[in-house]
């Protein structure tokens, strides 16, 4: 059957945003509070109108927040086009394929489509094992766990060792799997690494690092075990796989826009003329550093989103954010501003790793992160020392 033309529209006045994210969302509603009041189009592959996805791997979880509770506030004067995904890209006709087998005219373009989570080439035709990324992992995840006594999760950053956390505030018992040293190392260094590692083993996590996994033991079609490269076993009734995340742009294949470790955009969030890209999805030209970034972080999908839509209506303005992220283990509450390079020295500046603290880390004679540690008060006066000489024990 040949595709219908649903939209033969193209022109300035017509703009349409691929993927209901908050980078997409928030994309959207800039679009409308700057001034614009023509056709705008969102898209969403996901049934459910746009959600907030850190409280997935907690709140949710756990069961303390109903679904309906994730909900992002407020709305915007769009089409909206759900449990619909865009599938193809043509730059030159200006028209996006959908899955419905319809095409969709475009005179302006955001993608916002965020993450694909890794998986492993084995054990997928197992019951019991999952990833997670949308609200209904979560509620499938949280189902798993209400009747199981074991969790594995493979996967020690942000999400894996939330999802640890919450599984045993569950009362699971719970073994965290990395293939490298500490848990968080990529994202905090070895010092927060060990602070955390040391964390998880005082709630009772069995904290597994220097070894990957092989293979998973089965029966009667469902996970029971899961097998380490050293040769080890760990007996699961659930397995969580948080190994990390791709960006979603395998449906842009063959489009011409240039991609490498997601769209590569300039400094202005540009992926080509009309084309703009936000949130996860997005590697753009960090100015003043003459690299590409990319961050996947709640708090830059919102400011990408509105320094991306602004770039669609004509704005010139480089975007230069100074990242940040959290993350609620127990009653830790870790939080992170700037750039952690992978040789920057850290040093604590308030306070002692044994409680509550902040630190500094530097690069080439630079603060270029702060993290707080259950420290909102003291990491917020701290960061704003990024981009400042770092002190003498850190040169």
């Amino acid at each position: 059957m040949n595709p219908v033309l649903i939209d033969n529209q193209v022109g300035p006045d017509n703009l349409v945003v691929v993927g209901a994210s908050v980078a997409g969302f928030t994309a959207a509603q800039t679009l409308r509070l700057e001034g614009y009041r023509g056709k705008l189009t969102i898209i969403g592959a996901e049934v459910r109108r746009p959600y907030e996805r850190p409280p997935l791997s907690k709140q949710v979880l756990r069961g303390d927040w109903a679904p309906e509770r994730v909900s992002l506030p407020g709305d915007v004067d769009a089409n909206w086009l759900l449990g619909v995904s865009a599938t193809a890209l043509d730059i030159g006709c200006r028209k996006l394929r959908l899955s419905d087998g319809s095409m969709l005219a475009y005179g302006g373009l955001v993608i916002a489509t965020g993450l694909t989570p890794r998986r492993l080439p084995f054990g997928g035709e197992l019951s019991g094992i999952h990833v997670l990324r949308s609200l209904e992992d979560s509620l499938a995840l949280r189902q798993d766990l209400l009747t199981s006594a074991r969790l594995v999760v493979i996967g020690a950053g942000f999400l894996g060792a939330e999802v640890a956390a919450t599984a045993r505030k569950m009362g699971l018992d719970v073994a965290l799997v990395d293939a490298l040293e500490f848990p968080l190392v990529r994202q905090c260094g070895e010092i927060v690494g060990r602070r955390v590692l040391q964390l998880h083993e005082e709630h009772g996590v069995q904290v597994i690092t220097g070894t990957g996994v092989t293979a998973f033991g089965s029966a009667n079609g469902r996970v029971t075990e899961v097998v380490l490269t050293d040769g080890r076993t760990l007996a699961a009734d659930t397995v969580l796989v948080a190994i990390g995340s791709d960006p979603a742009i395998g449906w842009l294949s063959g489009s011409g826009l240039s991609m490498s470790n997601g769209i590569d955009c300039d400094s202005s969030c540009r992926a080509a003329p009309d084309i703009v890209a936000a949130g996860d999805v997005a590697n753009w030209v960090f100015p003043g550093l003459n690299t590409r970034v990319r961050v996947e972080h709640r708090m830059n999908a919102a400011e990408h989103g509105i320094a991306a839509a602004k770039a669609l209506l004509g704005s010139d303005e480089p975007f230069a954010p100074v990242p940040y992220a959290w993350t609620d283990q127990y009653d830790a509450r870790i939080q992170i501003a700037g750039t952690v390079a992978p040789d920057a020295v850290f040093r604590v500046a308030v306070g002692s790793l044994d409680d509550r603290f902040v630190g500094e880390y530097a690069a080439n004679g630079c603060v270029t992160a702060v993290l707080g540690w259950n420290a909102a008060r003291d990491f917020t006066q701290r960061r704003r020392r990024i981009g400042q000489t770092a002190g003498a024990d850190l040169l």
